[in-house]
């Protein structure tokens, strides 16, 4: 059985580690560098970089701290934000990123998506995906989350699916930062549409939403913030948890 994957991710705003409540109300956290050591020595899976606010001021990533960031870390790195060519997606991957996400620029031009799997495999494409229910239904949201594309979440990640993508990186951003646990009705809604990983993100406070969600199977790997960054659980913690109950990790 393949081991779950626990996932923290970095935010980024003008290069510090921020979060937030619900996409809104950004706070520091820290030195990015520092905190992809840390994850790195603590056994995470992979790390994900998020440039949160690089589509929204059309801003491009900042090549030296993901060429830093990647040169401090050993387990893989993906890398998203302002991406928008396949050439930033070269870029990226060219300074030291494991695999690249999309999210904006395959909204607004899909084609990316068959492109980037062509050109550099499926396997190095990540769609991230943002969503939020708007009158019963899931629709999907673009740069950070400012604004609603109108577009129906199952429809876009069975195209997701069909373009190419290697995986899908989903964010409820109704939990997200809320603590209260993954948005379990829209994973298993998702996860039923598509044979591709699903990565589940959004809303983690404790151990047992992580637990939740494996158990379940609605998602291949959880990413988390906000109770890594603040030290509420280590990851360590959390895997000995998970293995307690069953669910296959892998202990560094």
């Amino acid at each position: 059985m393949l081991s779950k994957r626990i996932i923290p991710c970095l935010d980024v705003k003008d290069g510090r580690v921020v979060k937030g409540v619900n996409f809104v109300d950004l706070r520091d956290e820290g030195d990015p560098i520092e905190f992809a050591k840390y994850y790195d020595r603590e056994g995470a899976d992979e790390l994900i970089f998020l440039d949160i606010t690089a589509s929204h001021d059309k801003r491009d990533i900042v090549i030296k701290l993901v060429k830093k960031t990647a040169n401090e870390v050993f387990i893989p790195f993906t890398v998203g934000g302002g991406i928008r060519t396949i050439k930033d997606m070269q870029d990226i991957l060219k300074a030291g990123a494991d695999k690249v996400a999309i999210n904006s620029a395959a909204v607004k031009n899909p084609e990316i998506i068959n492109k980037g799997a062509k050109k550099f495999g499926s396997q190095f494409v990540t769609v991230a995906v943002d969503a939020k229910k708007i009158k019963g239904k899931w629709k999907v949201f673009i740069k950070g989350g400012r604004k609603n594309t109108g577009i129906d979440l199952i429809n876009w990640i069975k195209e997701v699916e069909k373009r190419g993508a290697g995986e899908i990186l989903l964010t409820s951003m109704d939990f997200d930062g809320t603590r209260k646990g993954y948005d379990i009705e829209m994973l298993e809604a998702v996860s039923k549409e598509i044979n591709i990983p699903l990565i589940a993100s959004g809303g983690a406070g404790r151990p047992s939403h992580l637990k939740e969600v494996l158990q379940k199977k609605v998602a291949d790997a959880v990413l988390a913030a906000s109770i890594f960054h603040e030290k509420d659980y280590s990851i360590k913690e959390i895997k000995q948890y998970l293995k307690k109950h069953k669910i296959p990790v892998s202990l560094h």
